[in-house]
C-alpha cells in the first residue's frame, strides 16, 4: 500500500487522557528529548518543511499531538523531555501526561525514540527507551545529528547508544541526519513496516 506522506493533517492536541484518540489506527509515537530535533526529524521524514513546529526554545510541544497520515496512521508527537525552561509544574503535569499515554500500551502500534548521535544517552532516555519496551510494542531509536560525526566516529556512537539503552539485536537503530536526509528512507520503510502498512 502506497503512503502519500504529503497527505498529512494535524488532528488535534491531546492535554489529558480523554482526549487520546482510539478510533483503531496504528499510532507512531515519536519521543525525544526538547533538544534533540525531533520536530526536523518529523519534516525531514514526511519532507514539509514547517510540518512539525522546530521552535527555537527546546519545549514547544506541551501536549501530545496527533497528525494523521494519508488516512491510513497517526504519527503521534510526544512532549520533549529533560531539558525544556519551564516550571516544575508544568514539567510535573506533561510527565504525568505522558505516563497516562504509557499506561494504555493498545494505543500504540510502534515507537521511535530520538536521541542525538553526538552524545551518550542521558538518564532520561534511558527511562524512556524503558517505557517504550514495557509496552511491549517494537521500537526504533533513531540516532539523529549524524552529519555533526566524523565517519570514524559513528560506528563507536552507534554501540554506545545500543549498550546505553540495552538495545537488543530486535531494535532497530537507525544513523540519521535531518539536515541531510540521511537515514531517511530507512526510518519510513521501517516505520511502515512495524506499524503494519507493508
Amino acid at each position: 500500500m502506497a503512503i502519500n506522506l504529503q497527505n498529512a493533517e494535524f488532528i488535534l492536541s491531546a492535554a489529558a487522557p480523554k482526549s487520546f484518540l482510539r478510533d483503531g489506527l496504528p499510532q507512531v509515537a515519536f519521543a525525544g528529548r526538547s533538544n534533540v530535533g525531533k520536530s526536523s526529524v518529523i519534516n525531514r521524514l514526511l519532507n514539509r518543511k514547517n510540518f512539525a513546529r522546530v521552535g527555537a526554545a527546546p519545549g514547544k510541544t506541551i501536549h501530545i499531538n496527533y497528525f494523521k497520515i494519508d488516512r491510513a496512521f497517526y504519527l503521534v508527537d510526544l512532549p520533549g523531555y529533560g531539558y525544556a525552561k519551564v516550571s516544575k509544574s508544568e514539567r510535573d503535569r506533561w510527565g504525568k501526561l505522558m505516563e497516562s499515554y504509557f499506561a494504555h500500551p493498545e494505543l500504540m502500534t510502534l515507537g521511535v525514540m530520538i536521541v542525538d548521535s553526538r552524545h551518550k544517552p542521558t538518564a532520561d532516555d534511558c527511562t524512556m527507551a524503558q517505557w517504550f519496551k514495557d509496552t511491549g510494542c517494537p521500537l526504533i531509536v533513531v540516532a539523529n545529528k549524524l552529519d555533526k560525526l566524523k565517519k570514524s566516529e559513528i560506528e563507536p556512537s552507534l554501540q554506545t547508544i545500543r549498550e546505553t539503552l540495552e538495545l537488543g539485536e530486535e531494535t532497530t537503530l537507525i544513523p540519521f541526519s535531518a539536515e541531510k536526509g540521511t537515514g531517511r528512507d530507512e526510518l519510513l520503510s521501517s516505520i511502515l513496516s512495524g506499524a503494519g502498512l507493508i
